[in-house]
């Protein structure tokens, strides 16, 4: 149950692609928007299953992870306040091969899947802005089996801190190496071995699941191009959202 103050401090609009909607568009789906708290490591929902919501966070991070039958897992996509999760719901195929992980607490609205299928039926706005976000989410997926493939896990690991910021209001990351290991897809040696480097280096402080980022722009520098593709598109696809200082968003 959330408490009223708690639900005070958040608005939909606290989500980019909520907040680029026209106002009549918006204020019908906010009748029947949810807010939940999500708690990290919780399962949104599994491979093949039917998704029963869409989700749009504001202060949480989810992770998308293709799950092998031996249990072995890598990120295929993060989801924070620029999108939604569910594009499954109004691509037509209601689930996918993936499941959606909590990776970072916090906040989100959540709608029943028939209520968002209808509204995005009723909108051609709606349909435009999802369907963009939709290729910014496939240019992301495409780009981190790349970097997967072809870049050293301290170059993965920068990149997905990278995604990671863009998505928080700060630069404060709660994340256990074993997690950022199954988020990688690689052993939690070499996790504790690249953020060793990033922390000798001052990029980063790290502290029993608490990571610190000191100095993004040597971040960036350190990270693979991968991290700039994704950004690059994301930003000509989809509205730029400057907070104001109520937490709500301005679009531009």
């Amino acid at each position: 149950m959330i408490s009223t103050d708690t639900a005070a401090k958040y608005c939909p609009t606290q989500n980019h692609l909520v907040a680029a909607l026209p106002l009549d568009v918006r204020r019908r789906l906010e009748e029947n928007l949810e807010l939940i708290y999500l708690p990290l490591g919780e399962v949104l929902y599994e491979s093949g299953y039917t998704l029963r919501y869409a989700y749009f966070p504001l202060d949480c991070i989810i992770s998308m992870l293709y799950v092998m039958e031996d249990g072995a897992s890598a990120e295929i996509s993060v989801v924070g306040n620029e999108g939604i999760l569910g594009t499954a719901l109004f691509m037509g195929g209601d689930s996918t091969s993936s499941r959606a992980l909590v990776q970072s607490a916090g906040y989100a609205y959540r709608i029943p899947g028939r209520r968002f299928k209808d509204e995005f039926d009723r909108h051609s706005e709606m349909l435009m802005l999802l369907l963009r976000y939709t290729q910014a989410l496939i240019t992301q997926m495409a780009q981190t089996a790349v970097c997967n493939r072809h870049h050293s896990v301290d170059q993965q690991l920068c990149r997905w801190m990278l995604l990671s910021l863009d998505r928080l209001p700060s630069n404060n990351l709660i994340m256990t190496q074993e997690l950022i290991a199954n988020m990688l897809g690689v052993r939690r040696e070499s996790v504790t071995e690249a953020a060793g480097k990033l922390q000798n280096l001052g990029v980063i402080a790290y502290h029993r699941g608490h990571i610190k980022v000191l100095d993004r722009d040597m971040l960036e520098s350190l990270s693979c191009e991968c991290y700039a593709v994704v950004k690059k598109e994301t930003d000509r696809l989809l509205p730029r959202c400057r907070p104001k200082k109520s937490g709500e968003c301005l679009i531009s």
